[in-house]
């Protein structure tokens, strides 16, 4: 009812349209939890700095959001209506960067605190939705106002300002009562949203999953309808989006949501088609399905402080795929079957070169893991030395439990008797102090190199820093200065 009387209330064709509280209503300390000296401390110097120069500030998204649930944020994002250049006049420390939309890094030792202006709404949001119209946001370089602002971001709960001043929360969008009811909904017309960024879709399963929330019915329906959009979204978001979820020891609760909201049909839709074919009710039994327990079982590893690569979980998505080219492989040659079964994945995410051939060596590799004579012992030596036999052998030990295969799992309890015997050398990554199977702490793991620990295929290494793996994303690195997904940082 209040949504609808302020609707009649207000101007058609303006940003009115979009807010439920086109002046801001302000939560003050009394009704809420969050408190300066919450704020990390760089964050409120650098707002200190712009309200001395007349420019107004405030700190918004994720950390506001994070805070009020209870959360730990994993970093504070400034907002102002300072200009880049503007900023880069009062900071020495910053860069600018972005190519959709213009923000600046502020630098400090070990960390980085990302400052932007006030974005404007996309001219097409004052117009009547047309259904057949290219939404597609491809450049988005001009500022706007508070309001604006706010109306602009993908969800409410991630569009409310906190201001240092006087403790309080600005919302204009309703995002204060939404978290309060845990609820997740799209601001504005959800259709429009999801078609302007298709990758919103994913983002709203996930943080649903990782905070406990509930996605709004039209929001909901709204992500079934527009699924097929995010064949527009860039692989190199996607790509990005899907490592952010392999870190949360959550992705097969994401995956399921997924599913549940039609997603897989179009995302990674040749891994599961085969599961799709064979379950009517795929969405509601994920978590059933081989590829759903596969990624459970992934996600406990993790949490018992296994280290598990992004090509591992790679792999166990495509698993089903990769095994079904190999038992109508033509003429013997394993490889080029897989090649053949796996490519057209390979492109729609496009997928690095490197990737692609260390997965492709990870499933041809399998079958090796059944061979454990001890009379081979220089032949398993020789197969361990393998720049991918660590990815592969735990692609074939999660399958193999997941299976319940009781043969593969003495073959795996075989190979893994044999990973601890080896020592930890100088420049491996440990373990995480994790206790593995059989009771024993530590282990050798095989060595890996700086350049592949470090690449694409190198293992999870933030778990211990500040703001890790515990609340689901990845501390901020330093991006590169052409970064194009920077307009989107401020609600992860």
């Amino acid at each position: 009812m209040k949504f609808l009387s302020n609707l009649f209330k207000k101007k058609i064709g303006s940003v009115d349209d979009i807010l439920i509280y086109p002046e801001g209503r302000r939560f003050y300390r009394d009704s809420h939890p969050i408190r300066k000296t919450m704020i990390d401390e760089d964050a409120v110097k650098i707002i200190h700095r712009l309200h001395k120069f007349g420019y107004k500030a405030y700190i918004v998204g994720g950390g506001v959001r994070d805070l009020l649930l209870g959360r730990k944020p994993k970093d504070f994002d400034v907002v102002t209506n300072a200009t880049p250049n503007q900023i880069k006049k009062i900071f020495n420390n910053c860069r600018i960067i972005g190519r959709r939309f213009k923000i600046v890094h502020i630098l400090f030792k070990g960390k980085v605190i990302e400052v932007s202006t006030f974005r404007s709404l996309p001219e097409h949001r004052f117009e009547k939705h047309v259904e057949e119209q290219d939404y597609l946001i491809k450049r988005d370089n001009k500022f706007g106002t508070p309001q604006e602002d706010a109306a602009r971001r993908d969800f409410t709960i991630n569009a409310l300002y906190y201001d240092i001043r006087n403790d309080s929360i600005v919302d204009y969008v309703g995002g204060y009562e939404d978290i309060q009811s845990r609820q997740l909904r799209v601001i504005g017309n959800p259709d429009i949203s999801f078609r302007e960024d298709p990758v919103r879709m994913l983002r709203a399963v996930k943080f649903a999953v990782l905070l406990g929330l509930k996605i709004d019915k039209g929001t909901s329906k709204s992500i079934k309808k527009n699924a097929y959009e995010l064949e527009k979204a860039s692989s190199s978001r996607m790509l990005e989006e899907y490592n952010k979820i392999f870190r949360t020891w959550r992705t097969s609760l994401i995956f399921q949501g997924m599913a549940q909201n039609s997603l897989l049909e179009v995302l990674l839709k040749e891994a599961f088609e085969r599961e799709r074919r064979k379950n009517p009710d795929f969405g509601e039994k994920f978590l059933e399905t081989r590829v759903g327990k596969r990624l459970a079982i992934a996600d406990k590893l993790l949490s018992e402080r296994e280290e598990l690569t992004p090509q591992i979980f790679y792999a166990l998505l495509f698993s089903d795929l990769a095994e079904e080219s190999l038992t109508k492989k033509s003429g013997g040659h394993l490889v080029a079957s897989l090649k053949l079964a796996l490519e057209p994945i390979f492109q729609r995410l496009g997928t690095p070169k490197k990737d692609k051939e260390r997965l492709i060596k990870v499933f041809a590799s399998q079958e090796r893991f059944t061979h454990i004579e001890d009379d081979k012992a220089s032949q398993n030596n020789f197969f361990r030395k393998k720049d991918f036999f660590y990815d592969a052998f735990y692609v074939y030990k999660i399958n193999a439990i997941a299976d319940n295969n009781d043969k593969a799992l003495q073959s795996a309890f075989f190979w893994e008797i044999s990973l601890r015997k080896r020592p930890v050398l100088p420049n491996s990554i440990g373990g995480g102090g994790g206790r593995r199977e059989g009771g024993q702490q530590g282990g050798g793991r095989p060595n890996r190199n700086r350049k592949e620990r470090e690449g694409g295929g190198g293992r999870f290494k933030d778990r211990n820093r500040k703001g890790g793996r515990q609340n689901g994303e990845q501390s901020k690195q330093q991006p590169e200065s052409n970064s194009e997904n920077s307009d989107f940082n401020e609600s992860d």
